[in-house]
């Protein structure tokens, strides 16, 4: 009855703490991860903006970005970038100091999204998802949701 007892808590545990500590596999970075990376070994970067009230967002996260297939692809040929578009963090990137010039008013929008993944003319939206060179120059920007499919077409070129 011991044993038993054993492996069960033991299972259990196994089961509370894989899904927590695995999350969607993807081993996201932030700006200042990202900018230690690249100095000691450039590759492409995959930048994901969202939002907690985005639903699209919310949903490519429980979806595409935990299909083992874009889990792989983005762990073994990008650098991958998350960040909160709300964010109120101060952030040191590239020389550069960034904020959130925003903070308290409607739709407080980071300066780094803005910069990123702002359209000319258009209000900013999410999700929005940019790919960037070795050389940290923009290749793509998507402003919709992209299923998992999708995603591996774009990763795997």
């Amino acid at each position: 009855m011991h044993l038993l007892k054993v492996i069960f808590t033991g299972l259990l545990t196994c089961l509370i703490l894989l899904p927590g500590s695995a999350q969607s596999g993807v081993r996201w970075l932030s700006f200042s991860q990202l900018a230690d990376s690249l100095k000691v070994s450039p590759r492409p970067v995959f930048v994901d903006f969202y939002a907690d009230w985005c639903t699209a967002c919310v949903r490519m996260d429980r979806r595409a970005f935990r299909h083992p297939e874009v889990v792989r692809l983005l762990n073994d040929r990008y650098y991958a970038v998350r960040m909160d578009v709300e964010s109120p963090d101060t952030i040191v990137f590239g020389g550069q100091v960034f904020v959130n010039e925003r903070l308290g008013r409607v739709n407080p929008i980071h300066q780094i999204p803005l910069l990123m993944a702002g359209r000319r003319g258009k209000p900013f939206s999410l999700p929005a998802m940019v790919l960037l060179d070795e050389q940290f120059s923009a290749t793509a920007r998507y402003f919709q949701y992209l299923s998992a499919e999708q995603l591996i077409e774009i990763l795997s070129d």
